[in-house]
């Protein structure tokens, strides 16, 4: 399975939203990321449906997460963009052609299906482990504290990103 492109928008903009003291619109999300703003909006509108976010309205509206960034894994924003649905499904292979085997000596799962259902278990337990809060320490780690205060500066406006320049 490959996960579409919308959870790697959702999960920036998930940490973003952890730097952020106000709503942030939608339109300042997608300028931030580059990425068209109908695109973003629909990963933003995933977010919503999972109660991962919520839209404020109004003159001052935006996009706020609705828990703490400790209490948001990176799998509840896989699973808001892209669905629950297992990452492998079995067709029953072992069903067809000349040498199938019948239904009824079908009572298990074959060694393929379980060694993939248990990798897809194995994949949303790392996934559940690891927070929105989590990624936003490791985007300080990784590039100085400095990174998402600037971030916070700029979805301040151009007058706060000034001060911090």
């Amino acid at each position: 399975m490959k996960l579409s492109g919308g959870v790697e928008w959702a999960l920036h903009c998930c940490v973003v939203l952890t730097t952020a003291t106000e709503p942030v619109p939608a339109a300042r999300l997608a300028e931030l990321h580059d990425v068209s703003g109908s695109y973003l909006a629909k990963q933003l509108q995933a977010l919503s449906r999972a109660g991962l976010v919520t839209s404020v309205q109004g003159k001052a509206g935006g996009y706020v997460l609705t828990r703490s960034p400790e209490q948001i894994t990176v799998l509840d924003v896989v699973v808001a963009v892209d669905g629950a649905q297992p990452t492998f499904v079995c067709t029953e292979i072992r069903q067809r052609g000349p040498l199938a085997s019948p239904a009824e000596a079908c009572t298990r799962p074959c060694p393929v299906a379980r060694a993939m259902a248990g990798a897809d278990a194995a994949w949303r337990a790392a996934l559940r482990e690891i927070t929105i809060a989590d990624l936003a320490h490791d985007v300080d780690e990784d590039y100085g504290p400095t990174a998402l205060a600037g971030i916070r500066a700029w979805l301040g406006g151009p007058d706060d990103a000034a001060a911090t320049a």
